[in-house]
């Protein structure tokens, strides 16, 4: 009971707001030609509110939400609204517009329905969000424009245009806006500073009572007031409409819908976008996390509902639904409740417009549109670059001027263009590398390290990233421009496409461009990770063929690229060479050369034999004479990695054998191989007995892990450019 007797409170001071705005929109909406039909409108508009209300309250994810039309979605209504009006009393003066206009709206209303519907069910509706953000700020921008111009057309029951300035050429209309303005700031100054759900309905009602109080001190009767035009004059009655009758359809101007196409796409457009963005709103202000397919869903079957009944379009409201949860709101009551007081509107709207004062609800509306206009023309200034900004302010006026579509369509024109300009900045390349400071993982003789000490400038590797299109791809083929003519010596170019997502067929000429610039020097070209879609480009471009080479992974290409610089540079016939040989350069002493092999063992294994497993005693060390062995760890998800590779006159497990700890991987022949090991017995008796050929040992291995520390400082400098 005390939970139900909370949503209904919180559903009767969201009801507030439901009441003003219902009426403010409602003369937004039906005003010029149709305000003669103003009661059928607020009829509408509350039986909007009812169906929004109730729908949502019964099928939102959030159980607190409260549905109405919106600020927004009226105001793209309301200039849908006068377009037709317009046309109907322009080919007829006549004629009632206020017919037509229903049906249009109900149209509107059951195709946004459907189309949020699919959207909702289909997982698509965070679609929107692709939507360039200039283009929503400016479309918003000019929403709140509208708004503005809407209000001023309500104070003073003039619309603002060019041919009915005159018009606002009299005292009364200023004290009208002035008194207008007034309220605007009033709510500016309380409500928007404080936040506190709820300042605006004690505002409006504040303000109502306190302009009946100014005037009884004037001596001025309520019909006096409205006489005067300072309170609004209460229509003949309110009624709801049933537009789908066979008279109606048929005298329907079916013509004027291509025309309208451009206003009822932005009714659409805006629909589900306040969807979106107010759930998301909410669900900062309730600190609840909504399913947002569902919004869209149940939102759709409310529209279509409404448009059945002869309505127009609504969605979810944030301050209406805030100011419930600060009530005490928190089950589908509320709904129900705001859904009950908007049916009993229909009844009490009619005296209630009656007493409202104009510059109360017209206050409102210039608040909103105001509010609106300020947070999307200025605030987001803030966080927009100069170009977006510039674009939205461009959207705002092209939709101020010539209608929402042709805003929005030139409005992504710019965003596209806009972001291939921003995108165009961005270097295609990560970072760039060459074959001195980062090398494949295999392990090799100290002369081929020396080899590719020397000539590891050869290797010239550039790490691409992102997509590459006509401008970032022109500003790679620059950047290779310049790299390859300071770095004359270079003989392989490596691409590592690893970070690419994707690269369109005009990027394709600059990489022929390269390729141009390859050939003329003798350089060899190298792809590693290439996606299947940028390979198929490539070579529908004929940029690939059998001069360039692809490699699956960048340490199979460097290994390729290292093996003919040594094979060029390499003048030993190391291929001769025996393990007396290559101690004794080690040791710099045949005899102790001698002595090291007579305590060692040797291995003949073949490919795929394990010579040594993770975790057992490291009790033994190995020689690598010929063949090629791996250094495997265990993976997360069972198997096997490898992590490096050791080649001919290179070896393995001096660590352990040193510091006598447990191996950390795996050691596996990974071809036919030839090693020699010397035991842990073996290497304390070479301590004992030899303490030279000890020492010479262990320099030898500190110089190693030296060197392999130093290559493995060099590779992280290069992977965290």
């Amino acid at each position: 009971m005390r939970r139900g007797l909370d949503d209904i409170l919180g559903g009767v001071a969201a009801s507030v707001l439901t009441i003003t705005y219902g009426l403010s929109y409602s003369l937004l909406i039906f005003a010029g030609p149709l305000a003669l039909d103003l009661g059928r409108g607020i009829g509408i508009t509350f039986m909007v509110s009812a169906v929004m209300a109730l729908v949502l309250g019964l099928g939102s994810s959030l159980p607190f939400a409260i549905g109405a039309p919106d600020s927004s979605t009226a105001a793209v209504t309301a200039i849908l609204a006068a377009s037709l009006a317009e046309r109907i009393i322009a080919a007829d003066p006549g004629a009632s517009p206020f017919m037509p206009v229903v049906i249009t709206l109900g149209l509107t209303s059951l195709v946004t329905g459907a189309v949020l519907w699919v959207c909702g069910i289909s997982r698509v509706g965070r679609m929107i969000r692709y939507v360039p953000y200039p283009v929503v700020g400016g479309f918003l921008g000019a929403t709140g424009a509208l708004i503005v111009i809407g209000a001023i057309g309500v104070i003073t029951g003039h619309r603002l245009q060019l041919s009915t300035l005159p018009g606002f050429a009299n005292a009364q209309t200023g004290y009208e806006f002035a008194a207008a303005a007034a309220m605007a700031v009033l709510l500016y100054l309380t409500w928007h500073r404080s936040r506190n759900p709820f300042g605006l309905p004690v505002v409006l009602v504040s303000g109502t009572i306190a302009a009946h109080l100014g005037f009884w001190l004037c001596g001025i009767t309520p019909v006096e007031a409205q006489a005067m035009g300072w309170t609004f004059q209460p229509p003949p009655q309110v009624a709801l409409v049933w537009p789908w009758t066979a008279d109606a359809l048929g005298s329907y101007p079916w013509a004027a819908l291509s025309d309208l196409s451009g206003n009822i796409v932005a009714v659409i457009f805006v629909t589900a976008a306040s969807t979106l963005f107010n759930t998301a709103g909410i669900e900062v202000a309730t600190h609840r996390e909504a399913d947002v397919e569902r919004e869209l869903a149940v939102t759709g079957v409310a529209n279509a509902l409404a448009a059945v009944l002869g309505g127009y379009t609504g969605c979810i409201s944030i301050s209406r639904t805030a100011l419930n949860v600060k009530a005490g709101g928190t089950g589908r009551l509320s709904g129900l409740t705001v859904a009950a007081v908007s049916v009993l509107m229909l009844a009490l709207s009619q005296p209630l417009l009656g007493y409202m004062p104009k510059f109360v609800l017209g206050g409102l509306l210039l608040y909103l549109g105001a509010d609106t206009l300020h947070k999307w023309a200025v605030q987001s200034r803030r966080r927009l670059s100069k170009t977006d900004y510039a674009s939205l302010l461009l959207i705002i006026a092209i939709i101020l001027q010539w209608g929402f579509i042709a805003g929005i369509l030139i409005g992504i024109v710019i965003g596209c263009a806009a972001f291939a300009l921003s995108a165009s900045r961005v270097s295609a390349v990560k970072y760039g590398f060459d074959g001195t400071e980062y090398r494949s993982s295999l392990d090799r003789s100290r002369d081929h390290q020396a080899v590719l000490s020397a000539q590891g400038r050869e290797v010239q590797g550039l790490s691409l990233q992102s997509y590459l299109f006509f401008g970032s791809a022109n500003r790679l083929y620059q950047q290779v421009k310049l790299l390859l003519a300071r770095r004359a010596e270079c003989r392989f170019l490596v691409f590592d496409f690893k970070l690419v997502t994707g690269i369109d067929s005009s990027a394709a000429y600059s990489f022929a461009q390269i390729k141009r610039l390859a050939v003329e020097r003798d350089i060899k070209l190298v792809l590693v990770h290439l996606p299947r879609s940028v390979e198929r480009t490539l070579r529908a471009s004929e940029f690939i063929n059998k001069d360039v080479l692809i490699a699956p992974e960048l340490d199979h290409a460097l290994e390729w690229c290292e093996n003919a610089i040594i094979a060029r540079h390499h003048a030993h016939a190391e291929d001769e060479a025996s393990l007396r040989d290559w101690l004794t350069r080690i040791l710099g002493s045949e005899v102790e050369a001698g002595e090291l092999m007579a305590r060692c063992i040797r291995l003949d294994v073949g490919a795929g034999t394990t010579v040594v497993r993770a975790g057992e005693p490291a009790a033994s060390m190995h020689f690598i004479l010929d063949g090629r062995v791996g250094i495997m760890v265990p993976s997360e998800h069972g198997g096997s990695t490898r992590v490096r590779s050791l080649g001919r006159y290179t070896t393995i497990g001096e660590m352990g054998l040193v510091a006598q700890t447990p191996r950390s991987a795996t050691i596996q022949a990974e071809t036919d191989s030839v090693l020699y090991e010397l035991t842990m017995p073996q290497f304390q008796v070479i301590t004992r007995e030899h303490p030279a050929l000890a020492q010479k040992l262990l320099t030898y291995f500190v110089t190693i892990m030296a060197e392999r520390l130093s290559f493995a400082s060099r590779t992280i400098a290069v992977l965290r450019r």
